[in-house]
């Protein structure tokens, strides 16, 4: 009976995901963690990703997309960044949908994570240091 309960505790892991983001001006990801993989993306500052297996010096990741992929792990930063998904994102001055709003974000814009209010709202930061909040809906990263 403790044994079963065990490996489904095992089966069924209960943790929130991982995100970190891209510390260098640019980074690249590859297919298998080693210099000498295949190299696939060339990716830019900020960019939110989904830390899926961690090893020494590579980290396994997932993107937007949900392609996985290999990064350096001296690349990454833990600073959190979440990336608009939408074709155009509303930064509002309050979490409300009547709110003012203060920016509108363009889809790829990557936006420095300040808070998860709840209620499907992130409190965000341009990088012109505008701060405002975005629908969860309207990003991902958060």
């Amino acid at each position: 009976m403790v044994l079963g309960a065990a490996l489904l505790a095992v089966a069924v892991p209960a943790h929130a995901l991982d995100y970190v983001s891209v510390a260098d001006g640019s980074a690249i990801l590859y297919d298998a963690p080693s210099l000498k993989a295949k190299k696939l993306f060339v990716v830019s500052r900020y960019l939110p990703l989904e830390q899926v297996v961690s090893l020494d010096s590579w980290v396994k990741v997932r993107d937007s997309s949900g392609s996985l992929s290999w990064i350096e792990k001296r690349a990454l930063s833990n600073k959190r960044f979440v990336v608009v998904t939408a074709a155009l994102a509303a930064m509002r001055q309050a979490p409300e949908e009547n709110a003012a709003v203060v920016l509108q974000a363009r889809q790829q814009v990557a936006l420095e994570l300040l808070e998860n209010t709840g209620g499907g709202w992130l409190k965000v930061r341009h990088q012109d240091g505008v701060t405002g909040y975005v629908k969860t809906a309207d990003v991902w990263g958060g």
